[in-house]
């Protein structure tokens, strides 16, 4: 943990943000005040930046004896509605109470005088988050293969909590597919400075081919492997566990296979060409099962017809697509110094927009 401010993202003080370029993403003394009159206790507070934080940011926070996470929009400027952290804590807190494995949202602060933005506290899960590393408990053939199932059977137990009461709230599922396609595509023009034929094509093909939704389901909107948090190694072999699933910003109610086609499309295998998806790399290595494994095990569980999942994931892809344009077009702009992330997009959009139609021409 960190217990000096950098004065760039973090400052000690509002009066030590005077004067800098952009507004700064974490303010010690304003999160501490909060923190106490919150009822917290009083104390030190330090911190650490954790996360891929290509969206939303997210620091650990140390504060008297607790151990915390303080989750937070981007800078402003961004699209109205998009980064409601209020809503995000409010999903998470629905679902824990319908028995998924969530943290435990602890504060919401919606007063952009504190922090700049509205934020949410949680508490903190222990365990290992897999991206480009195997925990070593897990790093032999079955563990490799547990961490995957593992994440299969937690999309499958998500899907399978009851769209009744508190959780009936969450979301329309009623035309959620064609939304979702009207959504990104609009969204494009908003976002980009450059122009594909391909955006207006698979726009286009996706909303020609809109399949049937077969049942209504709480939607993650960003189920991967690298969005899930794993019960701690303990140094004794045993089978992965998923002790809670992260980032909210997207859930809603709508089609569970929309879920199942981003987390097959980010899911990667030898052979795969790389797309900025690919956040996980491990999944390459040997032991891990191969993608069909992975869906044959979720449709155990809900036995739904997936000859339209290359739909589904045509509409990952697309997506990505013009969420990473949006990324590119700011690291342009110059919102993300010091990003290594947006300059492969570039090269990564087409990249993900052409993946997505190869997964079209598989329906014809």
């Amino acid at each position: 943990m960190i217990s000096q401010p950098d004065g760039t993202e973090v400052v000690a003080s509002w009066a030590d943000a005077e004067g800098l370029e952009r507004p700064p993403l974490l303010v010690v003394d304003a999160v501490s005040d909060y923190l106490r009159a919150d009822g917290f206790g009083d104390g030190a507070l330090s911190w650490q930046r954790i996360g891929e934080g290509q969206s939303n940011v997210t620091y650990a926070i140390a504060y008297a004896g607790h151990d915390l996470v303080l989750r937070r929009g981007p800078r402003p400027p961004h699209p109205p509605s998009t980064h409601d952290m209020a809503r995000e804590a409010r999903v998470q807190r629905v679902l824990g109470a319908a028995g998924v494995p969530v943290p435990r949202i602890v504060a919401v602060c919606e007063d952009p005088a504190v922090l700049g933005v509205p934020f949410y506290v949680m508490g903190r899960v222990s365990g290992d988050v897999v991206t480009d590393a195997v925990p070593p408990a897990l790093d032999d053939g079955p563990g490799r293969r547990g961490i995957a199932f593992a994440a299969v059977d937690a999309l499958a137990d998500l899907h399978a909590v009851a769209v009744e009461g508190e959780v009936a709230t969450l979301g329309r599922p009623d035309g959620y597919l064609a939304r979702q396609v009207g959504r990104f595509a609009g969204l494009w023009q908003i976002n980009s400075r450059r122009s594909f034929a391909a955006v207006d094509e698979l726009a286009a093909w996706l909303a020609a081919r809109l399949p049937a939704t077969q049942q209504a389901a709480v939607v993650h909107g960003d189920f991967r492997i690298g969005n899930l948090m794993y019960a701690p190694s303990t140094g004794r072999r045993a089978p992965a566990r998923v002790a809670a699933i992260l980032d909210w910003e997207m859930a809603t109610l709508g089609d569970p296979l929309a879920d199942l086609g981003y987390f097959t499309v980010t899911y990667a295998r030898p052979g795969d060409v790389p797309t900025p998806l690919e956040l996980t790399p491990v999944t390459r290595l040997d032991g891990f099962p191969e993608t069909a494994e992975l869906v044959e095990r979720y449709a155990r569980r809900h036995p739904l017809d997936l000859s339209m999942l290359p739909w589904y994931e045509a509409l990952a892809l697309f997506k990505a697509a013009v969420f990473c344009e949006a990324l590119y077009t700011r690291w342009l702009d110059g919102q993300r110094p010091g990003d290594t992330f947006g300059p492969g997009l570039e090269a990564g959009v087409p990249r993900l927009l052409e993946a997505a139609q190869e997964r079209a021409a598989t329906l014809g």
